[in-house]
Order: C-alpha cells, then sequence, then structure tokens
C-alpha cells in the first residue's frame, strides 16, 4: 500500500503533466487558429494557365486564381491570356461574367490576375448562363477547350512599376504581390521593390482588421491604387489611425500612390 505522502508526489506529478499538455495544446490551437484564418483568405486555388490547360478535366467546376500575361482582346467581354515563361503554353479564354467592363491593359507586360470557375468553353451554354452575346465566328478555335469564367479581375503590376507611373494606375483595382517592409502600424505596411532600377517600394493601408504579416513575407495585396490624401481617406474609409503614424505618413507619402487594400494574404503566385 502507498504511503501518504507519495500518493501525493504522484498526484503533483500527474497534475504538472496535465498542466503542461494543456499549455502545450493551447499554444497549438492559437496557432492552428491563425494559420486557418491566414488560410481562409487565401484563393482557393492558386494556379498557372499551363495546369489549366493541362489539367482542365481535375479543374472543370472549380474556382482558380490565375496571374498571367494577356495575349488578345477578343471582344469586349472575352480575352485569352497566357503563361509566356512556359514554351508553348495554349493560350486560356478568360469571359468576363461580373457584369462590369474590365479595361484591357496597354501594355502587354502587364500580367492580369482572374479568379473564376474553370469550364470547357461551349458558346451556347455560355451565352444562356452568363447572359451574354457572343459572335459565333469569334469562337470556333475555343469551342470545347478549358475557359475561365471571371468573377474578379485586376491588373497585377509590380510594386515599382505602380510607384514610377502611378497615373495610369489611379482608380483600378489592382493585385500587386511583393514583400512586406517596412510594418509601419496595424494598417500600413509597404512591399518591397528591388527589381526595377528607380523603382520605389508601395505603400499598403488597409482599412479592416486583416492576418498579420511579416517583414520579408511575401504577399499577394488586392485594392484601389489611390493618391495618399489624408482628408480624402479618412472620409472616404472613416479610418481610425495614430495621430504620430498619420502624420509620419503624411510627410512621406503625401500624394503619392497608395493602394487601398480590400485583402492580403499569403501569396502563391510567382511574380
Amino acid at each position: 500500500m502507498n504511503k501518504p505522502n507519495q500518493n501525493s508526489s504522484l498526484i503533483q506529478k500527474l497534475w504538472k503533466t496535465n498542466a503542461a499538455a494543456l499549455a502545450l495544446s493551447t499554444v497549438l490551437l492559437g496557432a492552428c487558429t491563425n494559420n486557418l484564418e491566414r488560410e481562409s483568405a487565401v484563393p482557393e486555388n492558386n494556379v498557372t494557365t499551363e495546369e489549366v490547360a493541362d489539367n482542365t478535366n481535375k479543374l472543370i467546376g472549380k474556382t482558380v486564381t490565375v496571374r498571367s500575361q494577356p495575349i488578345r482582346k477578343i471582344a469586349p467581354s472575352t480575352f485569352t491570356i497566357s503563361d509566356r515563361q512556359f514554351f508553348g503554353s495554349e493560350p486560356i479564354l478568360v469571359v468576363n461574367a461580373t457584369g462590369k467592363p474590365f479595361t484591357f491593359p496597354t501594355d502587354p507586360n502587364t500580367p492580369i490576375q482572374v479568379t473564376g470557375e474553370v469550364r470547357k468553353f461551349v458558346l451556347a451554354d455560355i451565352e444562356r448562363d452568363f447572359d451574354l452575346d457572343l459572335q459565333q465566328d469569334l469562337y470556333v478555335e475555343y469551342e470545347n477547350k478549358p475557359a475561365i469564367i471571371a468573377q474578379s479581375m485586376a491588373l497585377a503590376p509590380k510594386p515599382g512599376e505602380i510607384t514610377t507611373d502611378p497615373k495610369q494606375y489611379y482608380g483600378k483595382r489592382l493585385a500587386v504581390t511583393g514583400e512586406v517592409e517596412n510594418i509601419a502600424g496595424v494598417n500600413s505596411f509597404t512591399l518591397d521593390e528591388d527589381k526595377l532600377l528607380g523603382g520605389q517600394d508601395l505603400l499598403v493601408l488597409h482599412t479592416k482588421p486583416q492576418p498579420k504579416v511579416t517583414e520579408d513575407e511575401k504577399v499577394a495585396v488586392t485594392g484601389v491604387l489611390r493618391q495618399f490624401v489624408v482628408a480624402d481617406l479618412e472620409r472616404e474609409y472613416n479610418l481610425t489611425w495614430d495621430l504620430d503614424l498619420k502624420r509620419k505618413l503624411e510627410a512621406e507619402y503625401s500624394n503619392k500612390p497608395v493602394l487601398v487594400a480590400d485583402e492580403v494574404y499569403p501569396s502563391a503566385i510567382p511574380q
């Protein structure tokens, strides 16, 4: 029979073991929760147009996000994209089903980010399902081939391209990838530009709670490019920010471009 002090020692050991396990599980649960929050913001499938062409049957009916080069505008609501880094990559038809016009980039080197459902293009079905009137002879070569029915689209220039010539992007929805640098507060950070000679980092301002970012993390940011005018931003986005931070940003970025973000998530799309 165990002595009382032995029982007490055993109980203490068991309590310490359980407490340690509980603490560890709490840490792991917190980490999992943070990871789930970050993952929930990531588009369902980040893929290349080559993958859409080669694995069409696996992707049919799924929502994907591609970041690719514009190839040819076919009609106001349709154009093709392709991954030029993959030799011989087959162009993919994009059908604009957003209900809003999309301005095809004048610079063919400016990528486009497209999110939408992968389908096989059948003209009659697409016209019926999305209330479109497409000119039949323009789509003969795309019949029964893979297409992306776009739910959202955005120009996807590099940070330095935006800061070098922001006028062409003001007021437009953009999807920009880059490395996080200079986290100025809970609402702002910059995207690093180290690839374009003379290019400057791009200020990002998010107006609603976002997953935390860390320096040097590669992220994708979607939003609208604005001029940094404090009075306009405060009025339109109901910002509440630290007074010192506001003064610091205004001194450094007044009238310079700022990407007002609605989504920030870890990037799985190569720049």
